[in-house]
């Protein structure tokens, strides 16, 4: 089913159905739902069910039909010694660790596995950070046909919805900054299928076809490590692939590959993906030389520093979790829990770097339902807040013993928890 959603002056292509989270930011590329979720749950109120997932992934689920889609990387107890980086904060943990690198598809409604695949068994040659990363962070994304699993160094995994392979691509080695680890989403549009590379090598972007994997176009890419997902956006007609990173954002022509436009000014380890309403796209990054900049589509060549940067913002930016963009309000949260709403348009703050009733810890991007915005710590709360320009906590959902890094999804009245041990589905 192809659905295409206007919105004022920018629409994104969509293909899932109205119950549907087939990309890792939902359906609308802004962490928005359809429908609504739950308010409240518990240990043992309001959870449907719980099914444990072998290894460590923290790639996000995707839903589709009455089908789970989830990747992992599950150890097989060989080790092969490996020139590991040494001195870095958590830098190279599991290298030279063999893994089994896994889809597995689940009933949506009992939770059942349905089907499990070993893409590939691999010894990777570099780590990931020892607290928030692992060797299955590229959350996978489906089209109703096919689901593309994508583990970086280790390949992209092409399979029907009932597990056939049909095409793989190998990549060569990267090497991330600090051996942070792997994790950028791929991207699909139409026909075609976008990846990106970006390391501390020859960095690149790649052009897919999604029935083949036949290579459309690739492009250099003058950058260091980022981990943030290109996302198509149209404007005026015309598609942008958008795509942040340290030393530029640029929008690249999605058929050809060639930059429409470029604007430098985020800092270093660039993670938020892209988001865009009103015929302006949202970037940022949090790490050193935080910034985020609302930039005004429809321009080319260089943006830097010229009137279609509309604001810019210095202070409470995220550096892990994508922000989440409804009714021209932009929603962001630090890496230590300060909540963020901006209008859009303006960059008027709303409310700035709001305390939640407890100190958290985040990595898991926000997503939103129904007015609701929710935030999944790494503490095992969820903090249910209401969406508006008043800070307003809802509710406070705690399952015990849990760390959630990757991103919640929503499909069909639910929210869909990964943890690091289990995925669960709150709700009816």
């Amino acid at each position: 089913m192809r659905i295409l959603a206007a919105l004022p002056l920018l629409t994104v292509a969509l293909w899932a159905a109205d119950d549907d989270w087939a990309r890792w930011r939902g359906p609308f590329e802004n962490g928005m739902a359809r429908g609504d979720a739950p308010t409240e749950w518990g240990d043992g109120n309001n959870v449907a069910w719980r099914t444990p997932i072998p290894g460590l992934g923290f790639s996000s689920p995707v839903i589709w039909g009455g089908r789970i889609f989830v990747t992992t990387a599950v150890p097989t107890g060989n080790t092969t010694p490996v020139q590991a980086p040494t001195g870095r904060a958590g830098g190279g943990s599991g290298a030279g660790r063999e893994h089994k690198f896994v889809v597995m598809c689940l009933d949506r409604k009992t939770g059942k596995v349905l089907w499990e695949r070993v893409a590939t068994v691999a010894t990777p040659h570099e780590g990931y950070h020892g607290r928030y990363g692992s060797f299955a962070s590229n959350s996978p994304i489906t089209d109703g046909k096919h689901v593309y699993a994508f583990f970086g160094s280790r390949g992209l995994y092409t399979y029907t919805l009932d597990g056939k392979l049909v095409w793989r691509k190998d990549f060569p080695p990267l090497r991330m900054h600090m051996a942070f680890g792997e994790g950028s989403a791929p991207t699909l549009d139409g026909e075609t299928l976008y990846v990106v590379q970006d390391h501390q090598g020859d960095s690149f972007m790649l052009a897919l076809d999604r029935n083949t994997g036949k290579e459309i176009w690739r492009v250099a890419r003058d950058e260091p490590s980022s981990w943030s997902q290109p996302v198509v956006f149209t404007h005026n007609g015309r598609k942008q692939l958008v795509v942040s990173a340290s030393n530029k954002v640029r929008a690249y022509d999605p058929a050809t590959g060639k930059v429409i436009w470029e604007c430098a000014g985020l800092g270093s380890n660039v993670i938020p993906a892209p988001v865009a309403a009103g015929g302006i796209v949202h970037v940022m990054s949090g790490h050193r030389n935080p910034f985020a900049m609302a930039i005004r589509l429809g321009g080319e060549g260089d943006l830097t520093a010229t009137g279609a940067v509309v604001w810019t913002n210095d202070r409470g930016n995220s550096y892990t979790a994508s922000p989440v963009l409804h009714d021209n309000k932009l929603y962001f949260i630090t890496d230590n829990g300060m909540l963020n709403c901006f209008n859009a348009l303006t960059g008027e703050a709303y409310y700035r770097q709001q305390r939640l009733p407890k100190v958290y810890n985040f990595k898991a991007s926000p997503v939103g339902a129904n007015g609701k915005l929710y935030l999944a710590t790494e503490d095992g709360d969820v903090v249910v807040v209401k969406m508006g320009e008043t800070f307003e906590v809802l509710a406070t959902n705690t399952l015990a013993d849990q760390v959630f890094i990757s991103s919640p999804a929503i499909a069909g009245g639910n929210i869909y928890l990964r943890s690091r041990e289990a995925i669960y589905s709150i709700g009816k």
